[in-house]
């Protein structure tokens, strides 16, 4: 991308720059906080859409597809209108399908504009960082990573809390209507102010058109067999061995048309540097943890807990207070520790968090929540800023902003994968622990006797009443669910804790220099 003369940013005043980064900032903000403001109202969504439970799920997940597919081809696309027309865009086209996710009328009409709101709005995210670098020297610069690091974990973590307070003050449609006036602010405002590059027409003659329906088939096609595999006994059934295939096919050839297009989508040379491609690994990891963590707890709070929309989101609360507590702290690490150190650190204290979990148990409530939210909340941003400095850091100037794209990439589609990953894990793992314990209640063992006649005695009926056994079932089936989501805590746990063999691979790097971030524009 041509880069503005440096005068035109130079002749901008502190106040300026500082309002359109806001405003961009934003942008990604908002882009972010949908992908989880759904989480605490999935089951008020889906009663008001009467769909079926193992539907709402795509709620969450077509919105990350969305963004997966738009994130890699925002660089290219900044490249060929601008950052500006194109944040401009996005935004408007973000509040647009906002609006179409409020006045949904089915469950196909909600995921059909979810997926239309991800992709629209996946432009916001990446071109925020590059941006800041461009605008920004000294001190100020130092503290981009740790502003949009703690942006990009925050907006996920409240989501489900302001979800939550919204769906019980309004309702669930508001969860959408909400991005209009923000949306419309970003949409009137961002084209008065001065570029920051400038766009290559050009660039549209080499469109890869073919790449970008390959990524979009790879992704798409990956996600459905993520989604629905376990429903139907993964490659067994035909239609999934079918997608698998697709995914597959489309996929390799989806990388092998990038490394031989003279203006791919997706620039995989990022790659060939180690600490780059290390650092996008750790990513993808902290996109697992960060999206499925906000998933799976929420999860357990409705299903188990039994609470409301407005209890998970107060519940879920403390995890976004404790990373604006450190925000800080981390902040001025970043400049002057080592940054491997730091996501060592915080890949522990992540895992350690989840840990905590592991012990759950159906009488849990928010309380027993409190302190594994609190460690968790202290960890992500040290996992994600020091990433994010190696990985960018490490990049040739010309590789800049393709790379940037390609590593929010890794970050949402560890967390799409973690999603698909965590239903099929609470499904296998329920049917097993359900399967176990049944073998167990035999009629004549007097730990049995004693459960019967201990609820028969509570609702006032016999041991052998079909009401008590049915409650008896009920039980054993919610014991069995909490076991499944300790055993989904505990594997998380497992890949950040075994995600830290990678660290000596990496190397030391900063954050991008002002010369390679204003040459990436």
């Amino acid at each position: 991308m041509s880069a503005a003369p440096s005068s035109v940013i130079a002749s901008m005043s502190d106040r300026r720059k500082l309002t359109l980064f806001a405003l961009m900032a934003i942008g990604q903000f908002m882009a972010l906080l949908d992908t989880q403001i759904v989480a605490a109202s999935i089951s008020d969504i889906q009663a008001g859409l009467a769909a079926a439970p193992d539907e709402s799920s795509w709620i969450q997940t077509a919105y990350l597809i969305g963004e997966i597919v738009m994130i890699p081809l925002s660089g290219w696309l900044s490249r060929a209108f601008s950052t500006r027309w194109l944040f401009t865009a996005s935004a408007a086209a973000f509040t647009l399908s906002s609006v179409l996710c409020g006045f949904a009328w089915s469950i196909h009409s909600m995921i059909a504009a979810r997926a239309l709101q991800g992709f629209v709005g996946g432009a916001m995210i990446p071109t925020v960082f590059a941006t800041g670098f461009a605008l920004f020297e000294g001190k100020k610069r130092a503290l981009i990573p740790a502003t949009l690091g703690l942006l990009s974990s925050l907006a996920p973590t409240l989501g489900p809390t302001l979800g939550g307070w919204i769906t019980d003050t309004l309702s669930w449609r508001w969860l959408f209507f909400v991005n209009i006036v923000p949306g419309l602010v970003i949409t009137f405002t961002i084209p008065f102010f001065e570029a920051i590059d400038e766009p290559e027409p050009s660039l549209l003659k080499k469109f890869d058109l073919i790449g970008l329906l390959l990524l979009a088939l790879f992704l798409g096609s990956l996600q459905y067999v993520l989604e629905e595999g376990y429903r139907w006994n993964w490659l067994d059934d035909g239609t999934i061995r079918a997608w698998a295939a697709v995914s597959l096919v489309s996929g390799v050839a989806f990388v092998w048309r990038s490394l031989r297009h003279p203006s791919p989508i997706v620039d995989f040379r990022a790659l060939k540097s180690r600490t780059f491609a290390v650092a996008s690994l750790f990513i993808f990891v902290t996109g697992f943890g960060l999206f499925g963590g906000i998933y799976v707890l929420p999860l357990f709070l409705a299903r188990v807990a039994g609470f409301d929309a407005r209890q998970i989101g107060e519940a879920v609360f403390v995890a976004g207070l404790s990373q604006i507590l450190i925000a800080p702290l981390v902040a001025r690490l970043s400049q002057r520790a080592d940054p491997r150190a730091m996501l060592a650190a915080g890949f522990l204290l992540f895992a350690l968090g989840l840990w905590m979990t592991t012990y759950v148990t159906p009488q849990w409530q928010s309380g027993e929540f409190f302190w594994p939210q609190i460690v968790r909340g202290l960890a992500i941003l040290l996992c994600i800023v020091p990433a994010t400095n190696m990985a960018l850091g490490s990049l040739a100037p010309a590789h800049l902003k393709m790379g940037s794209a390609l590593f929010n990439t890794m970050r949402n589609l560890g967390g799409a994968i973690g999603i698909a990953c965590i239903n099929t894990w609470i499904n296998d793992r329920t049917n097993l622990h359900w399967h176990r314990l049944a073998e167990n209640l035999r009629a004549g063992d007097p730990k049995v006797q004693t459960s019967l006649q201990g609820i028969a005695d509570r609702i006032g009926t016999t041991p052998g009443d079909p009401h008590t056994l049915a409650i008896l079932a009920r039980t054993v089936r919610q014991q069995a669910v909490t076991m499944a989501f300790a055993d989904v805590f505990w594997l998380i746990a497992v890949l950040f804790f075994g995600a830290l063999i990678l660290i000596p691979l990496l190397k030391r790097t900063q954050a991008p220099s002002a010369e390679a971030a204003k040459e990436a524009h």
